[in-house]
């Protein structure tokens, strides 16, 4: 169990790392954006180019202004139009029909104006869509949105805690009048009654206290937690260490939600037949019991079964851990179900152990007379985009140390370089017998530009680098220093620095204590 829990918290700490490794690269591309903005707005006149543009949205303005006073001054100025001659006998058929026609169009516009708002509510229009902004990410905003979610959250918290204490028999008078009363409402019929009575006294006191009323009793007390005061301004390292706790919690509350949501689903699509055989069962028993019985005597044993399991039944079995073991039906189904990585663990080591015998027997076969097994995994070392040698073309016999077989994946930080496309590159490091190369990941398979071989000879000083100092701890990275290049090599955001500085290093020294000559033939 300790071991389990050490490689729980080893893994955690892995990924924390990572992260950290992940926003030192984000804050290093920042910076260097911003440094090249800066220079775009030094070298383009931007100010001058905005002056000219609010000059000419104010000649727009004034030209509009003065196209409508011509045009009042138009309509002002136009003769009356002259009377209309009086309309002869003869005409009167046609007078009658325009006035019939006038008296429907009256009619139609007073009823359009009456009705014509609900008729339009009737009117099928397209759906639109709106994609709302997203708010730029700050840590003032991070720390009220936590404390919003906090407050928002602590009604409920607290009214589940207090079930809780209420089922545990946390105080014994008041759990004993909530069971005879709750069993004395069941038993005439009167539990869901009751259940709508709480709630609506419920609202009726929180009515009252919005209106001004100093009211102390509650069904639900309320549990009063120490306020934290806000802070204004955050260093960097806080803000970093402010987003490193958030990312945590969200990980870990997105972990639990995940865990109930899989094993809903697995306990539905028959992933494990014998807790879904269980609840089959379960709901045949209801759906016939449901089809028989009367639903006042259905809602009648309900209500007693509930209060039962409520106020004896869960306070035993939460008293009695091994008799809860046992006997806990749902609890036992809901801690049997699996998750979606526990099924991939599962399947992954039944694959394992199945695979194994065969693949010893095949290598055991296919290795020949007179090569070692470090020399045919050597071989046939490759990485994701071919031959190890051929990537970085080297000879076959250079091939990764057994530290670093599947490499340390970190960024490449060349400060000679003023491109953003050349400054960093993620990338995965390696270290050979002479060599130390690093593979990015941009680079095509046919093509090994964006790569980078150092001889562990031409190296003039190695050490841990911290790339941003304003970050905690002690950095993840490591300077390399060449003659070939100006600044050092910086390799970071790297999860396990230490591991491969030390590997690294150890082989630096192997390297310059059997190429320099011993004393003797100096003399």
């Amino acid at each position: 169990m300790a071991a389990a829990i050490q490689d729980f918290q080893r893994s955690e700490s892995d990924r924390l790392n990572e992260v950290k490794g992940h926003l030192e690269i984000a804050l290093l591309e920042k910076h260097f954006l911003q440094e090249e903005l800066r220079k775009l707005r030094e070298e383009t006149n931007v100010d001058s180019l905005r002056q000219e543009l609010e000059r000419e949205r104010s000649k727009r303005i004034d030209l509009e202004q003065k196209m409508n006073e011509v045009l009042k001054t138009r309509l002002e100025d136009s003769p009356p139009q002259p009377p209309r001659k009086q309309q002869s006998p003869s005409n009167n058929g046609t007078a009658d029909k325009q006035q019939k026609e006038v008296w429907s169009s009256r009619l139609q516009k007073w009823l359009y104006e009456r009705f014509g708002v609900y008729i339009e509510d009737f009117r099928f229009q397209p759906e639109e869509s709106t994609v709302e902004a997203e708010e730029p990410l700050s840590a003032k905003r991070l720390t009220e949105n936590m404390r919003r979610l906090k407050r928002g959250a602590r009604p409920v918290t607290n009214f589940l805690r207090n079930l809780s204490a209420l089922s545990n028999w946390h105080s014994v008078y008041t759990s004993a009048i909530a069971f005879i009363i709750y069993m004395n409402a069941a038993w005439h019929g009167w539990a869901i009654p009751m259940l709508l009575f709480l709630a609506i006294l419920r609202l009726s006191l929180n009515y009252l206290i919005a209106r001004g009323w100093r009211i102390q009793w509650s069904i639900v007390p309320e549990v009063s937690e120490p306020m934290e005061p806000p802070k204004e301004d955050l260093t960097v390292s806080e803000k970093f260490q402010l987003v490193l706790d958030v990312a945590q919690k969200a990980q870990n509350l997105f972990g639990k939600m995940a865990d109930v949501l899989e094993k809903i689903k697995n306990l539905f699509m028959w992933v494990q037949p014998e807790s879904t055989r269980k609840l089959y069962i379960c709901l045949w028993v209801a759906f016939i019991t449901s089809c028989v019985l009367p639903y006042k005597l259905m809602g009648f044993m309900i209500g007693l079964y509930a209060g039962i399991k409520f106020f004896i039944i869960d306070f035993l079995f939460k008293s009695c851990p091994k008799l809860r073991d046992k006997y806990d039906t749902p609890y036992i189904v809901w801690n049997s179900l699996p998750t979606d990585p526990q099924l991939k663990e599962r399947t992954n080591a039944t694959v394992s152990r199945r695979v194994q015998p065969v693949v010893s027997r095949s290598s055991l076969a296919t290795v020949p007379c007179g090569v070692s097994r470090e020399e045919e995994a050597g071989r046939s070392h490759s990485t994701k985009k071919g031959a190890f040698h051929e990537i970085f073309n080297l000879q076959e016999s250079e091939r990764p140390l057994a530290v670093c077989e599947n490499g340390w994946r970190c960024c490449l930080i060349n400060r000679d370089r003023k491109m953003p496309t050349d400054y960093i590159r993620n990338g995965v490091l390696y270290v050979t017998e002479n060599y130390l190369c690093f593979e990015s990941s941009s680079s095509r398979s046919s093509s090994s530009k964006k790569n980078k071989v150092i001889k562990l000879v031409d190296i003039t000083d190695i050490q841990k680098y911290k790339v941003l100092s304003v970050l905690p701890g002690s950095g993840m990275g490591i300077s390399i220093a060449t003659p070939s290049t100006q600044k050092p090599l910086v390799f970071g955001a790297m999860i396990h620095r230490d591991e491969a500085f030390e590997a690294i290093f150890t082989q630096y020294m192997k390297i310059m204590t059997t190429t320099k000559p011993p004393a003797s033939a100096e003399l």
